[in-house]
């Protein structure tokens, strides 16, 4: 029970919802200026957070042992502009949810106003965690067969089947994609539309370059029949109408016929504009594209637009792929990406080699930007309505209106199109007209949002989006004349997670993206490509589509970070090293954030959980070996045998801390010259905490998230000596900050406080009245940032001296190592010396060397 009841707080960390009505923060202060308002009060996992508006000069959440406060920052205009204020008059306050009760404090002029939060009660919380926990027990029951073969063989496997099923994975799980993006049958003949004719309908209004390169596209990348409807709509800028009447001029005496221009003698806005031009194109009787002045279309692309209406049945409308373009954008759905000169042609250029059948998708709307429109469905809704006003949501309401007849809308992979969208008519002015708009898309059909959402929850263009994001980093690497990093990561978190996060964020700021290869998913493959817009993603079992994938990647650095979980660890190397493009120039870079690359046991330890050095390569401890599907037992020397090719081809060994250096040079004395110590920056800023003085009662804080290797039998045996009949009644308290494997169970009277902020240790040790901290870590970590924070702290650390945690300890005044036996009880170790360390305060005995 007390396990479950660990997950259980794990699980509510996560998932805890706590919603509650805003209220006011009191009588007005002068006439006119209220004091502001309260409009949501939120608990999220174990975080509270207060979102509002207010007057105020500062405002200020307290609670037991600490307090958050700003001055009103957020941009909130609806109010401002209602109270004749400045703009920055919203604020958001985050603060730990384990503190009641909690009180506003605000400062305003000469005065201060204080109130409790209201509604936000203990009482409330345990509802809400009794909700949880009731929808807790349901999943545990559907799991209870996962459950039982976890108890019974303890397999990382399943307990990551029992992560994800409880939405507790670090990582977040990519959907799966579509392998046949690139396959192309034997001898298949596609057909694609050669002399379709097409009437392309452009409003134009300002933005003259923009224009000029648009139509610029039209003429010299259209590959059918074409012909264009422009409708300039009273430009305030007097360069435009005589440079289209010109354009217009120089493409009719090429090709007759070819350009009709025409000119509104007032300002109509964008839909009558658009209107105007259907009804011309309607006499022409071609298929329609509407086409915005700011959308530069590629080489070759009407065929590719034309042809999904050409092939398949009812099909009203065809919306390509696009940087700016909704649910049709890449490399983020719904964000905009902006482009460099070239790239989006580079993309463009990975489109065409999909298949076009491929991911060819149904949505609930198409695009105006770029948006082919089947000449039968036109006839039959020939205008957009005008009540949209200059434009925004026009489109979805007439692909609406077409959907309820039967008429199909499709999103086109095989075709990127840019769009350089809102330039015509401002940003500022886009942003009004989307709020307005979408408010009348909405009244008029309810079903559409939820449509939407569900269409961005399963993102059937998931696998082209990957690609083309692939294309588009590719290109900007080419671009900065640079290597594209490719890095190999695993799915756990941690550490490791973090070093990632930052590296690749130095490559997106740098080259403008990464790409990640991850392991230990529901597909073996997660590939990820990471650029300033987002972060792309999706998974795959197929090591061939991945290369497929990279295959636009030129110059490549690949780098490897972490293995753990993959489903063949020992096929990993070679096929990390088959990525080289160019195997003498693609540098090859290894960080050693674990000991995977020299043992299976990934800490090194025995089977028995036991450190003894690093393992010989004839040893028969099982733990240093690894059964491969369908293959058998790989012993260690075979382990090595793998991956020795990955470490001697690394131009660089990245290793965090001199003893990692050690043991991997002792593992790969080949490899020594290429290894680098190099060890971590801490991520975040750690408050410094007075040391108590010697009359405080001791309690020992165990800080971090306690695994088997980070020390998690040793914690369960000290606190049941603790809390037992082998407690003496000069022990200290013992609590974990962090959370422990529920494979371990601690005793009922241990404070346990669960995931945690760096930014909060300073409330939390006053609130436990920590007197010192205990790094039970039992491997030789490659590098601790817990130790390191501890350590920030000022307050004593104790840990073994073991690894990068005890160098790191040893090296600080704060630090009180602990020597390590590998034959001794480590619980029965770290209480003796506590006690013996405890003494002393007392002045009981002599002082003990640490």
């Amino acid at each position: 029970m007390q396990r479950l009841k660990g997950v259980f707080h794990r699980y509510a960390d996560r998932h805890l919802t706590l919603d509650l009505p805003g209220f006011s923060l009191g009588e007005p202060v002068e006439e006119g200026q209220p004091l502001g308002h309260v409009d949501l009060v939120a608990a999220r996992g174990n975080r509270l957070r207060v979102v509002g508006w207010s007057t105020a000069d500062r405002i200020t959440l307290s609670w037991n042992g600490g307090q958050a406060s700003c001055r009103p920052h957020i941009p909130r205009e609806d109010v401002a502009n209602a109270l004749g204020l400045g703009r920055y008059v919203g604020f958001e306050l985050d603060a730990p949810l384990e503190a009641f009760p909690y009180l506003l404090t605000l400062d305003h002029g000469g005065g201060r106003a204080e109130l409790p939060l209201a509604g936000m009660s203990l009482e409330a919380l345990r509802r809400a965690r009794g909700r949880l926990r009731w929808r807790f027990l349901g999943k545990l029951m559907v799991m209870s067969p996962l459950l039982g073969r976890y108890v019974l063989r303890r397999d990382p496997v399943t307990r990551d089947r029992i992560k994800r099923a409880l939405s507790l994975e670090a990582v977040p799980r990519a959907g799966p994609m579509e392998t046949a993006l690139f396959t192309f049958a034997e001898g298949e003949e596609l057909a694609f539309p050669t002399d379709l004719p097409i009437t392309v309908v452009m409003p134009v209004y300002n933005a003259l370059d923009l224009t000029r390169a648009a139509l610029a596209r039209v003429a010299e990348h259209t590959d059918l029949p074409w012909h264009a409807i422009v409708i300039e709509d009273c430009s305030t800028d007097p360069e435009v109408r005589p440079w289209l009447r010109g354009w217009a001029t120089a493409q009719n005496a090429a090709q007759p016929g070819r350009v009709s221009l025409l000119e509104n003698e007032t300002n109509l806005g964008f839909i009558d504009s658009v209107n105007r031009g259907f009804a011309a194109a309607l006499e022409r009787g071609h298929h329609v594209v509407l086409l915005n002045s700011d959308a530069l279309v590629p080489p070759g692309w009407a065929s590719r637009l034309l042809r999904p209406m050409v092939v398949h049945d009812n099909v009203a409308s065809v919306t390509p792929m696009s940087n700016d373009a909704e649910i049709f954008s890449s490399p983020v759905i719904c964000a905009r990406s902006m482009l460099a000169p070239g790239e989006a042609e580079a993309v463009d250029a990975v489109a065409r080699g999909f298949h076009p059948e491929a991911t060819l998708s149904v949505a609930p709307t198409g695009v105006g930007f770029c948006m082919a429109m089947h000449i039968d469905w036109l006839r039959r809704f020939p205008t957009l309505d005008p009540v949209f006003g200059r434009g925004y949501g026009e489109e979805v309401d007439w692909c609406q209106k077409v959907r309820a007849r039967g008429g199909r809308h499709l999103g086109l992979p095989g075709l990127y199109v840019e769009h350089r969208g809102g330039e015509s008519f401002g940003s500022e002015e886009k942003q009004r007209l989307i709020h307005t708009n979408n408010q009348i898309v909405a009244k008029r059909y309810p079903s559409y949002d939820r449509e939407v959402q569900g269409f961005i929850a399963a993102d059937p263009l998931i696998t082209p989006r990957v690609a083309l994001a692939v294309g588009l980093v590719a290109a900007r690497a080419r671009a900065a004349e640079a290597a594209l990093p490719i890095y190999l990561a695993h799915s756990l978190g941690g550490g490791a997670e973090d070093d990632l996060a930052r590296r690749v964020a130095e490559d997106v700021d740098r080259i403008g993206g990464a790409v990640i290869l991850r392991v230990g998913g529901p597909q073996r493959w997660q590939v990820e490509v990471v650029t300033p817009a987002g972060q792309v993603a999706g998974g795959t079992d197929e090591f061939g589509f991945v290369q497929a994938l990279l295959a636009p990647v030129g110059a490549r650095r690949l780098i490897y970070s972490c293995g753990v979980g993959d489903a063949d660890p020992a096929e990993l190397p070679a096929l990390l090293l088959s990525l080289r493009k160019f195997a003498m120039r693609d540098p090859v870079e290894v960080l050693v954030h674990d000991y995977f690359p020299l043992s299976p046991s990934y800490c090194l330890l025995d089977s028995d959980h036991v450190f003894r050095g690093l393992p010989p390569l004839d040893t028969a401890d099982p733990a240093h070996g690894i059964a491969r599907p369908d293959q058998g037992l790989l012993d260690l020397a075979g382990w090595r045998a793998a991956w020795g090719p990955l470490m001697t081809a690394a131009r660089e060994i990245t290793v965090f801390s001199e003893s990692s250096r050690d043991l991997v040079a002792e593992a790969y004395p080949a490899a020594r010259a290429a290894i680098r110590v190099r060890p971590h920056r801490l991520l975040n800023e750690v408050p410094r905490i007075p040391v108590p003085g010697p009359d405080a009662a001791p309690v020992v804080g165990v800080l971090g998230n306690i695994g088997v290797q980070k020390g998690a039998q040793l914690v369960q045996d000290m606190a049941r000596t603790l809390h037992g009949s082998g407690a003496r009644p000069t022990d200290p308290g013992l609590v974990l900050i962090g959370n422990i494997d529920p494979a371990f169970g601690l005793p009922e009277g241990m404070a346990v406080h669960g995931t945690y902020r760096i930014a909060d240790l300073a409330q939390i040790v006053g609130k436990y009245g920590i007197t010192c901290w205990l790094i039970p870590s039992v491997w030789p970590e490659t590098f601790s940032f817990t130790t390191h924070e501890a350590l920030a702290s000022g307050l004593p650390v104790y840990a073994f001296d073991l690894g990068a945690q005890g160098a790191a300890v040893a090296a600080a005044g704060n630090g009180r190592v602990i020597p390590f036996d590998p034959d001794a009880d480590p619980a029965r170790t770290v209480l003796e010396r506590l006690r013996a360390d405890l003494g002393i305060a007392a002045g009981h005995v002599a002082p003990v060397s640490a």
